[in-house]
């Protein structure tokens, strides 16, 4: 995302170095540098438009159980904070919204539009239960800022971070924030926002001096439904059965979507920054980097199964699941379009083309008992069915104790199908007879007062006579059939 000047920059006479390509997804740094991504947002792209083809898509995806992550990437002042929504000025206007409240809002919208779809279709409403979570990793120290009661210099915090039984990064030691609407979730935004490690320096008066992390948990219990042939369940607290052969039972999905507003990387020569600026200004740069080298070791084909330094740092220990985990994930890199900031830019533009080529293993996070119920269901179709086939004659045993289709029972099937012809030959025979009938009714009454009667009369008593001998015939064979599929029905 390429944000406008600044006032600042525009007095201070800062030439333009980044342009976007019209009608292409691409950014052209100086005269000969050009970068191409998925989604390019030039300087009057609107929050909206963000929102619509970047985040929009995610936040669906949490009602089937996928993690997501919105990832804000870029220099110190080029607009991470403003994205993603977490600075909460007073002149904020509701056009200069963030990613954050957009998709909260989003979110809680679908919650209960699925609510009133369910009660609609007849079918017991999906319970939902959403938390929030709110971090952030200040001097490689992770800190809960939903922690009111903490003390800015206590010292660490003693959060930790583990891998929990399926993999996933989980955070010890932090607290979960119940929430049931999008108004209750900002305004636990903007309590966490509001302590949040901010200072001036010289490139950004309100310059993050955090990496901030905002989690969304969301559980959800709904009810599924599949046809299984001839199959009623006993009724229990875990299924209902219609009575018609669909069966219902309660799955359990669960999705974790991240917000990352990163710290912006810095130099002290520009920053001027000293004392604990400084120090947290190295910090920053340290996240950084390893995240950098993560970026590196994931984008590189030639590396592919090499190790990843993910515990080289706890930003990368963090955001584990979002890069080559399992979770989908956004990376908005913000850049500056001034000249001044053009190597800030090209080491953005870099770092963002590294992170396209980074390829996740998204998989719904599905309670284990759900994906046990779901394959048993699928194996007791298929037995379903093997029993149908068996009942019918379709398979047999052999002497081996092997099953095969059975010979006899495709002829039966065959001489089925004979028959289905001939019942079908014999309907159309007599449709002719009736209609020929029918004309002998008029041509009798006709020979009376016709010289010609007698011969036409003639002619249509023969045509009448083959078409009954012809109907006896297939009347016969139809017979025939009928009498050896009963003895092959009496064999199978």
């Amino acid at each position: 995302r390429l944000r406008p000047q600044s006032s600042k920059e525009r007095i201070e006479g800062c030439l333009i170095c980044a342009q976007v390509t019209p009608g292409e997804p691409q950014v052209t740094l100086g005269k000969d540098k050009s970068f191409t991504f998925d989604h390019v947002f030039d300087v009057d792209s609107t929050q909206q438009e963000i929102f619509e083809r970047c985040v929009n898509d995610l936040v669906k995806g949490c009602f089937d159980g996928y993690n997501a992550t919105v990832l804000a990437y870029g220099q110190t002042g080029s607009g991470k904070t403003y994205t993603m929504g977490t600075g909460f000025e007073v002149t904020t206007s509701s056009q200069e919204v963030g990613l954050i409240p957009r998709a909260m809002t989003l979110l809680f919208d679908t919650i209960e539009e699925r609510k009133r779809n369910a009660v609609e279709e007849g079918i017991p409403a999906p319970d939902f239960d959403v938390a929030a979570q709110f971090i952030e990793l200040y001097n490689e120290d992770i800190i809960d800022l939903f922690d009111t009661t903490r003390e800015a210099d206590r010292g660490r915090s003693g959060i930790r971070i583990h891998e929990d039984a399926n993999g996933q990064i989980c955070i010890t030691g932090t607290k979960l924030q119940k929430v049931s609407t999008s108004a209750e979730t900002l305004k636990c935004l903007h309590s966490g926002a509001l302590s949040r490690r901010t200072a001036a320096t010289q490139m950004n008066s309100q310059s993050s001096r955090s990496h901030a992390i905002f989690m969304i948990h969301v559980r959800q219990v709904r009810v599924k439904q599949c046809n299984l042939v001839g199959y009623r369940p006993d009724n229990t607290d875990s299924e209902i059965s219609t009575g018609n052969h669909i069966n219902q039972w309660y799955e359990s999905l669960s999705a974790k979507f991240t917000f990352t507003d990163l710290a912006g990387s810095e130099r002290l020569k520009r920053t001027k920054a000293t004392g604990d600026r400084a120090k947290e200004g190295i910090s920053i740069n340290c996240g950084l980097l390893a995240l950098g080298n993560v970026i590196s070791a994931l984008g590189d084909s030639s590396k592919k199964g090499s190790h990843i330094p993910y515990r080289d740092s706890k930003l990368t220990r963090l955001l584990q699941d979002s890069l080559g985990g399992n979770s989908r994930t956004v990376m908005v890199a913000c850049v500056s379009p001034s000249d001044r900031d053009f190597m800030e830019t090209l080491n953005t533009l870099k770092y963002a083309n590294r992170a396209k080529n980074i390829k996740n293993k998204v998989v719904a996070n599905q309670d284990n008992d759900s994906k046990q119920i779901k394959v048993l269901r699928k194996q007791l179709a298929a037995l379903q069915l093997e029993l149908t086939e068996y009942k019918t004659g379709k398979r047999v045993l052999e002497g081996d104790g092997l099953d095969a289709y059975n010979d006899m029972f495709q002829e039966n099937a065959l001489l089925q199908q004979e028959n289905r012809n001939y019942r079908l030959r014999i309907k159309a025979m007599q449709a002719t007879v009736e209609s020929l009938n029918e004309r002998v009714v008029r041509l009798s009454t006709e020979i009376a007062t016709s010289s010609v009667g007698e011969r036409v009369a003639n002619d249509t008593s023969s045509m009448i006579s083959d078409y009954i001998r012809e109907l006896e015939e297939l009347r016969t064979k139809y017979l025939e059939s009928e009498a050896l599929c009963s003895q092959l029905r009496k064999k199978i």
